[in-house]
């Protein structure tokens, strides 16, 4: 009898699921370009998740890797526990919507989305009342008699995605959808994507530049750069909790001041010492800290800062931008040594505060805001 026995699984105990899409190890060269480096991650069922970063970061060369279109180097990739590594895209389970719509502009509304259920050998009654129920689930079922170029640029690209959800696939990739439309017509259409998403509950990773965009609609977010995956978290953690000074400076406005370590909770900007977050810097080491513009606090012309205050600075005004439910301000101070800061204050506070160009006012930089990064690199090549 083997003396060795597994652990008993207890009844209240549910075994770990295994992510629906898992990417191991995977590398991408073009000769000695290495737009892909070791690149791992995981995805579960029904989670949207969106690939971003700046051209040339190789999200778009991931999306390809998972479809097919572009057999990685090396490395792996798990679909819904099979691997697919080196299956061509007709023996994968996704549907695609690319950024040019990629619509038949010889084929009808209706033919366009049935062509891959054609394809799939459904029979035509099952065709049209498939057909029927994506032209209603978008919004567009009187326009299915009509051409491509007779709808505007927001319908073909619902269009592109009824298409793409027609054979119910496992796993929906979306490369730049929204990037050919106008800022009206993508925050629209973003928010009806989003809700397809959830309703149809289907795998979904989109590759996007936009920040915004991937802010709005991802569970997480995947940063790139450089071929490599920079972190991986949901829109909230990567905006208030960035891992690294790129990370820092592509989502969002970010300031990035030269500063000096003191403690390990201790820096110098300029003349003054601040208190920020802790990390793991020596002391006396060169860092960039940082701060977003919604994080520095106000305080009117009347507001002294005592003996006990911390992470305060006297600034003066410069210019003020209106931008619509916030000012950017550009705040100047002679101990920073000529760097500009730049804040956005809410209309409300700019109204009591009563704020104005040239006015001298102290602010606050709050340590939990206030994190250093060691200073890198920065930018990416085209695609």
């Amino acid at each position: 009898m083997n003396a060795l026995k597994s652990a008993p699984v207890l009844a209240h105990e549910v075994p770990a699921k295994d992510p629906y899409l898992e990417i191991s190890d995977l590398w991408k060269l073009y000769g000695d370009f290495v737009a892909l480096r070791d690149v791992s991650l995981k995805v579960e069922e029904g989670e949207f998740v969106c690939f971003l970063g700046p051209s040339g970061c190789g999200k778009t060369t991931l999306l390809r890797a998972i479809a097919g279109l572009d057999l990685q180097t090396r490395g792996t990739v798990i679909q819904n526990g099979q691997d697919v590594s080196n299956l061509p895209p007709s023996r994968r389970d996704f549907g695609i919507v690319f950024q040019s719509y990629a619509l038949f502009p010889n084929l009808t509304i209706r033919k366009n989305i049935a062509y891959g259920l054609e394809n799939a050998g459904r029979s035509k009654e099952e065709i049209t009342v498939r057909v029927t129920e994506l032209l209603d689930m978008v919004g567009l079922s009187e326009q299915g008699n009509k051409y491509p170029a007779q709808l505007s640029g927001g319908q073909q690209q619902r269009i592109a995605l009824a298409r793409a959800i027609a054979t119910s696939p496992g796993l929906l990739l979306l490369d730049e959808p929204l990037s050919a439309l106008d800022a009206k017509v993508r925050v629209h259409l973003r928010h009806e994507i989003k809700e397809l998403q959830r309703k149809l509950g289907v795998t979904t990773v989109m590759v996007t530049h936009d920040q915004e965009e991937a802010l709005s609609m991802a569970d997480r977010i995947v940063v790139m750069n450089h071929g490599v995956i920079e972190q991986v978290g949901a829109p909230t953690e990567v905006y208030k909790n960035p891992a690294s000074l790129f990370v820092a400076g592509f989502i969002g406005e970010m300031n990035q001041l030269e500063a000096q370590i003191l403690s390990e909770n201790r820096l110098r900007i300029g003349k003054h010492e601040f208190e920020c977050r802790d990390h793991d810097f020596d002391p006396g080491t060169t860092v960039v800290a940082a701060i977003r513009p919604d994080d520095v606090v106000p305080h009117g012309s009347d507001f002294v800062p005592d003996a006990g205050a911390k992470n305060c600075e006297l600034v003066r005004i410069g210019d003020m931008e209106f931008l619509g439910s916030f000012w950017r301000c550009h705040l100047i101070s002679d101990d920073f040594h000529g760097a500009e800061l730049i804040a956005d204050f809410s209309v409300n506070a700019v109204r009591r505060l009563s704020l104005a160009t040239r006015q001298e006012i102290h602010v606050e930089l709050p340590r939990e805001n206030l994190i250093a990064f060691a200073p890198e690199a920065q930018g990416g090549d085209d695609d």
